[in-house]
């Protein structure tokens, strides 16, 4: 764990080694990908078949092997225990919620030369979605992409996940039934996200591709751009904890090891005004990863990425915040508003001691699909957006093409484009 305070003159440089550092996987994968993504465009089911066995263990042998029934997502829904049934309906009830508030309007307007314009709103036709299997197998996720595709309208939601030596996570499964997937594949790596982009002679093809997954996934998604929309590149997950010395050491402890559990590359960072607090921090973090299960992935995270920031007063705050861009970034202050009102660059935040952030990736509603990798600067998290396209549209009369023509082929003269220009003049009798 690495510590840093304003106040030492090599603050500066050691502050832009941080912010310049992604953690994101270095290893040249690209051309592997690429590799992938050709075979899987030219063999299709042939070439998923040899690639799930080889890595998942798992035979696509017949029809069966290769989709996981509605039926089957039903039947485990319904073998689920109650509380966790109810914490899964009230879960996907939340995030349908906040997402059915994000649904754009359409516009259609005339103005005073009479010139009609506006836009449509309207679904891809369909989307899908990337569910990690294995250790990262997150029904969450699945709620929060499934759920906002589902708000905007899409008609085919297709879930790829692996399933390695054929396991599938029963609550992936409770969880797709409860979102209205409708075909679950089961494929992953780069080469599902191939097959969702060109399609293959089972999986027909989609518009959009969102979800989690590895470095391979994501560089595939990178490589897919253009052939498909993606949601973003992710990278590994970060958390920013803001507290000054009233906060509970052990909660701030907490909160800073939900992050870190996730992946070794995981980040979680303190900023404190309070020294004794950052020291007690420290040493309660210890003590939290000796009661965790995932007690070695959050330590390699904490010991290799963890960093902890003490700062003069939390007027410097704001400038550090929006230089680190995190993902989430959590204010536990007696006055979080006026802090979060400078905090310009951040996937999501979560306001006042009582807002762990767990809460947001689980229950809240607002999605917890976000950007990482400082990427927070120029992206924002996954929303009923990212399911839907805008067409503009445009209607004149004959008095409107006389009031606003004339200045249209000016500018299309002006370009050298001479059939622009002429398609205007023809309609005027110039």
């Amino acid at each position: 764990m690495q510590r840093l305070n304003t106040r030492d003159p090599k603050f500066r440089q050691a502050f832009d080694r941080l912010v310049a550092d992604r953690r994101e996987n270095d290893e040249n994968i690209s051309r592997d990908v690429q590799v992938i993504l050709s075979d899987v465009r030219g063999r299709g089911d042939v070439a998923l078949a040899e690639m799930t066995s080889r890595w998942d263990g798992y035979a696509l042998s017949n029809d069966a092997d290769w989709y996981v029934g509605k039926d089957e997502c039903r039947e485990a829904f319904d073998a689920l225990k109650p509380d966790l049934r109810a914490a899964l309906e009230l879960a996907a009830q939340r995030i349908r919620a906040f997402h059915e508030k994000q649904i754009p309007r359409d516009s259609d307007q005339t103005d005073e030369l009479g010139v009609r314009m506006g836009a449509k709103w309207r679904p891809v036709d369909a989307a899908g979605l990337y569910v990690p299997g294995g250790r990262a197998a997150y029904p969450s996720s699945l709620l929060m992409n499934a759920i906002p595709a589902k708000v905007a309208g899409v008609e085919r939601l297709v879930v790829v996940t692996p399933t390695p030596k054929g396991v599938i996570n029963p609550l992936v499964m409770a969880a797709a039934h409860l979102a209205g997937v409708d075909e679950i594949w089961r494929v992953g790596g780069a080469q599902a996200v191939a097959a969702l982009a060109y399609g293959t002679q089972r999986i027909n093809p989609v518009d959009v591709i969102t979800g989690p997954g590895n470095s391979w996934v994501a560089e595939a998604k990178r490589q897919l751009f253009g052939v498909v929309g993606i949601d973003m590149v992710a990278g590994p997950s970060e958390i920013l904890v803001i507290a000054d010395g009233q906060n509970d050491p052990d909660w701030t402890a907490a909160d800073l090891l939900s992050q870190a559990e996730h992946d070794p590359a995981a980040q979680a960072i303190l900023i404190t005004d309070d020294p004794l607090f950052a020291d007690t921090v420290a040493d309660r973090i210890g003590v939290e990863l000796a009661m965790l299960p995932s007690a070695r992935v959050a330590t390699e995270s904490w010991n290799t990425h963890g960093v902890i920031i003490e700062v003069g007063s939390m007027a410097e705050v704001p400038a550090l915040a929006n230089a680190l861009a995190a993902e989430h970034v959590q204010i536990a202050t007696d006055n979080p508003e006026k802090l979060f009102k400078q905090i310009r660059h951040a996937g999501s935040v979560f306001l006042g001691r009582m807002t762990p952030e767990a809460v947001g990736d689980y229950i809240a509603g607002p999605n917890h699909v976000l950007p990482t990798g400082r990427r927070s600067r120029f992206s924002s998290g996954l929303s009923v957006l990212d399911f839907m396209k805008r067409t503009t549209f445009i209607e004149l009369d004959e008095a409107a093409l006389k009031a606003i023509g004339p200045a249209a082929i000016e500018l299309a003269e002006a370009e050298g484009l001479q059939a622009h220009a002429r398609s205007i003049e023809v309609r005027l009798g110039i």
